[in-house]
């Protein structure tokens, strides 16, 4: 793998495969919480028209640039980032590059296209309204992150979404898209160097030397606090009253950052064995598997850059609610208590390591998280680190941090009955 940092302060990986299958992804560290001073929703709604027209290319030509080849162009957004990506055959990287390059530095919105998006987006925006499980943890999420610029919902609001105009996205992506806050990541089966030389050049030829360097204090990393980064929030306990036919909850609190490595990996640990995706994880041998109280159940932990979250999230039938969170409770209170045998971690460690390992043999979930560990550290963490730092984790870390995240007085619960 060959990695390195261009003049204008943007980074860049090139890591060799042996697909014919070719995979690109310009990352930027640009997402939700960066929208002060715009209104809610607007890095989302970059994301969507974007790719609505460039000063060379229209919405159609820009659509179909990749699809007569084959390949596909596609994009996310969330709280941190903004990423944009492609897949093609490896002899048409050349091309799926340049368009990338090319629409975020070159992107007209166009009125008229501008208004058709908007009912694309507050119809998305409505479907999560309308499936409890998604709608629940946007609302968890808006009441632990109170006051901090987390809170904010990826989609914004019909509201926001209606307000957003082509002079405010053209702010935003000035304001935001700047080099030294990017991240351009290949895995294609191509010569490294010679990639990286043709990389080199078209950063070169879309950011040149006037380019304002160095680039803004704000895109300086946001270091992790001891307290998990949000002193003032406040635990809650929420019902709210949604008439549905299920019951459904979320319980969870503040947690590791990406910067607190052994606090996060131990977390990572925990999150798998717990309510991992495995059918063996805890809560989903007790609550579904054993009892059948719910369909699923899961236990999830999200990273960001001052502070992470770590979530469980269910649905149930109401009449089950308050079995599956006793049990719940029994399952936390024992991984608090009791150590983890040298067996059990020996085995969960193995299957954490076997997810990931499985996972990243994906070229572009390989692609993408080059992009996102460039962003984050400044650099793509091998395999065998990932495994070292794992193996590094004890059974006293897992048991610690199930304490202190698990802990009653630091819990928030919502429920939508």
């Amino acid at each position: 793998m060959i990695s390195g940092k261009a003049e204008c302060g943007m980074q860049y990986a090139v890591r060799r495969s042996g697909s014919a299958v070719g995979y690109c992804a310009l990352s930027i560290k640009c997402g939700t919480r960066d929208e002060e001073g715009f209104h809610g929703g607007i890095a989302h709604f970059v994301e969507h028209t974007i790719f609505k027209g460039t000063a060379r290319k229209s919405a159609a030509v820009i659509s179909s640039y990749l699809d007569r080849l084959g390949g596909e162009l596609n994009a996310f957004t969330t709280k941190e980032e903004i990423v944009f990506h492609a897949t093609v055959l490896k002899e048409d990287l050349g091309k799926a590059s340049a368009l990338l390059f090319e629409l975020v530095t070159s992107a007209t919105f166009p009125e008229h296209e501008i208004e058709v998006e908007k009912g694309v987006v507050i119809d998305e925006i409505q479907s999560y309204k309308d499936t409890p499980s998604e709608d629940i943890y946007d609302k968890f999420e808006e009441m632990i992150f109170e006051g901090h610029p987390l809170c904010g919902n990826i989609l914004g609001t019909r509201a926001s979404v209606k307000k957003i105009t082509r002079e405010e996205l053209l702010r935003f992506v000035k304001d935001k898209f700047l080099p030294c806050r990017m991240a351009f990541s290949v895995v294609a089966d191509i010569d490294e160097k010679r990639m990286e030389k043709d990389i080199l050049k078209l950063i070169g030829k879309h950011f040149s030397e006037e380019t304002p360097l160095p680039c803004t204090a704000e895109c300086a990393d946001v270091k992790a606090c001891t307290n998990y980064g949000i002193p003032s929030a406040e635990p809650f306990d929420t019902t709210l009253s949604k008439r549905n036919h299920q019951a459904n909850c979320v319980i969870g609190a503040l947690a590791p950052s990406l910067y607190q490595d052994r606090e996060r990996l131990a977390t990572v640990l925990l999150c798998n064995i717990l309510g991992g995706p495995a059918s063996n994880s805890i809560l989903n041998s007790v609550l579904r598997e054993k009892n059948g109280w719910v369909y699923g159940v899961e236990c999830g932990y999200t990273q960001f850059s001052d502070t992470g979250l770590v979530a469980i999230s269910l649905g149930c039938d109401k009449s089950n609610l308050d079995k599956c969170l006793a049990a719940i409770d029994k399952e936390i209170a024992k991984l608090q208590n009791e150590p983890l045998s040298d067996r059990k971690l020996k085995a969960a460690k193995k299957q954490l390591l076997g997810q990931l390992a499985i996972s990243s043999d994906n070229g572009e979930t390989q692609c993408l998280s080059m992009g996102k560990g460039l962003l984050a550290y400044g650099k793509v963490s091998s395999g065998k680190e990932n495994r070292s730092m794992v193996e590094g984790i004890t059974a006293e870390d897992v048991r610690e941090m199930a304490q202190k995240i698990f802990d009653r007085n630091r819990l928030s619960k919502l429920t939508y009955i």
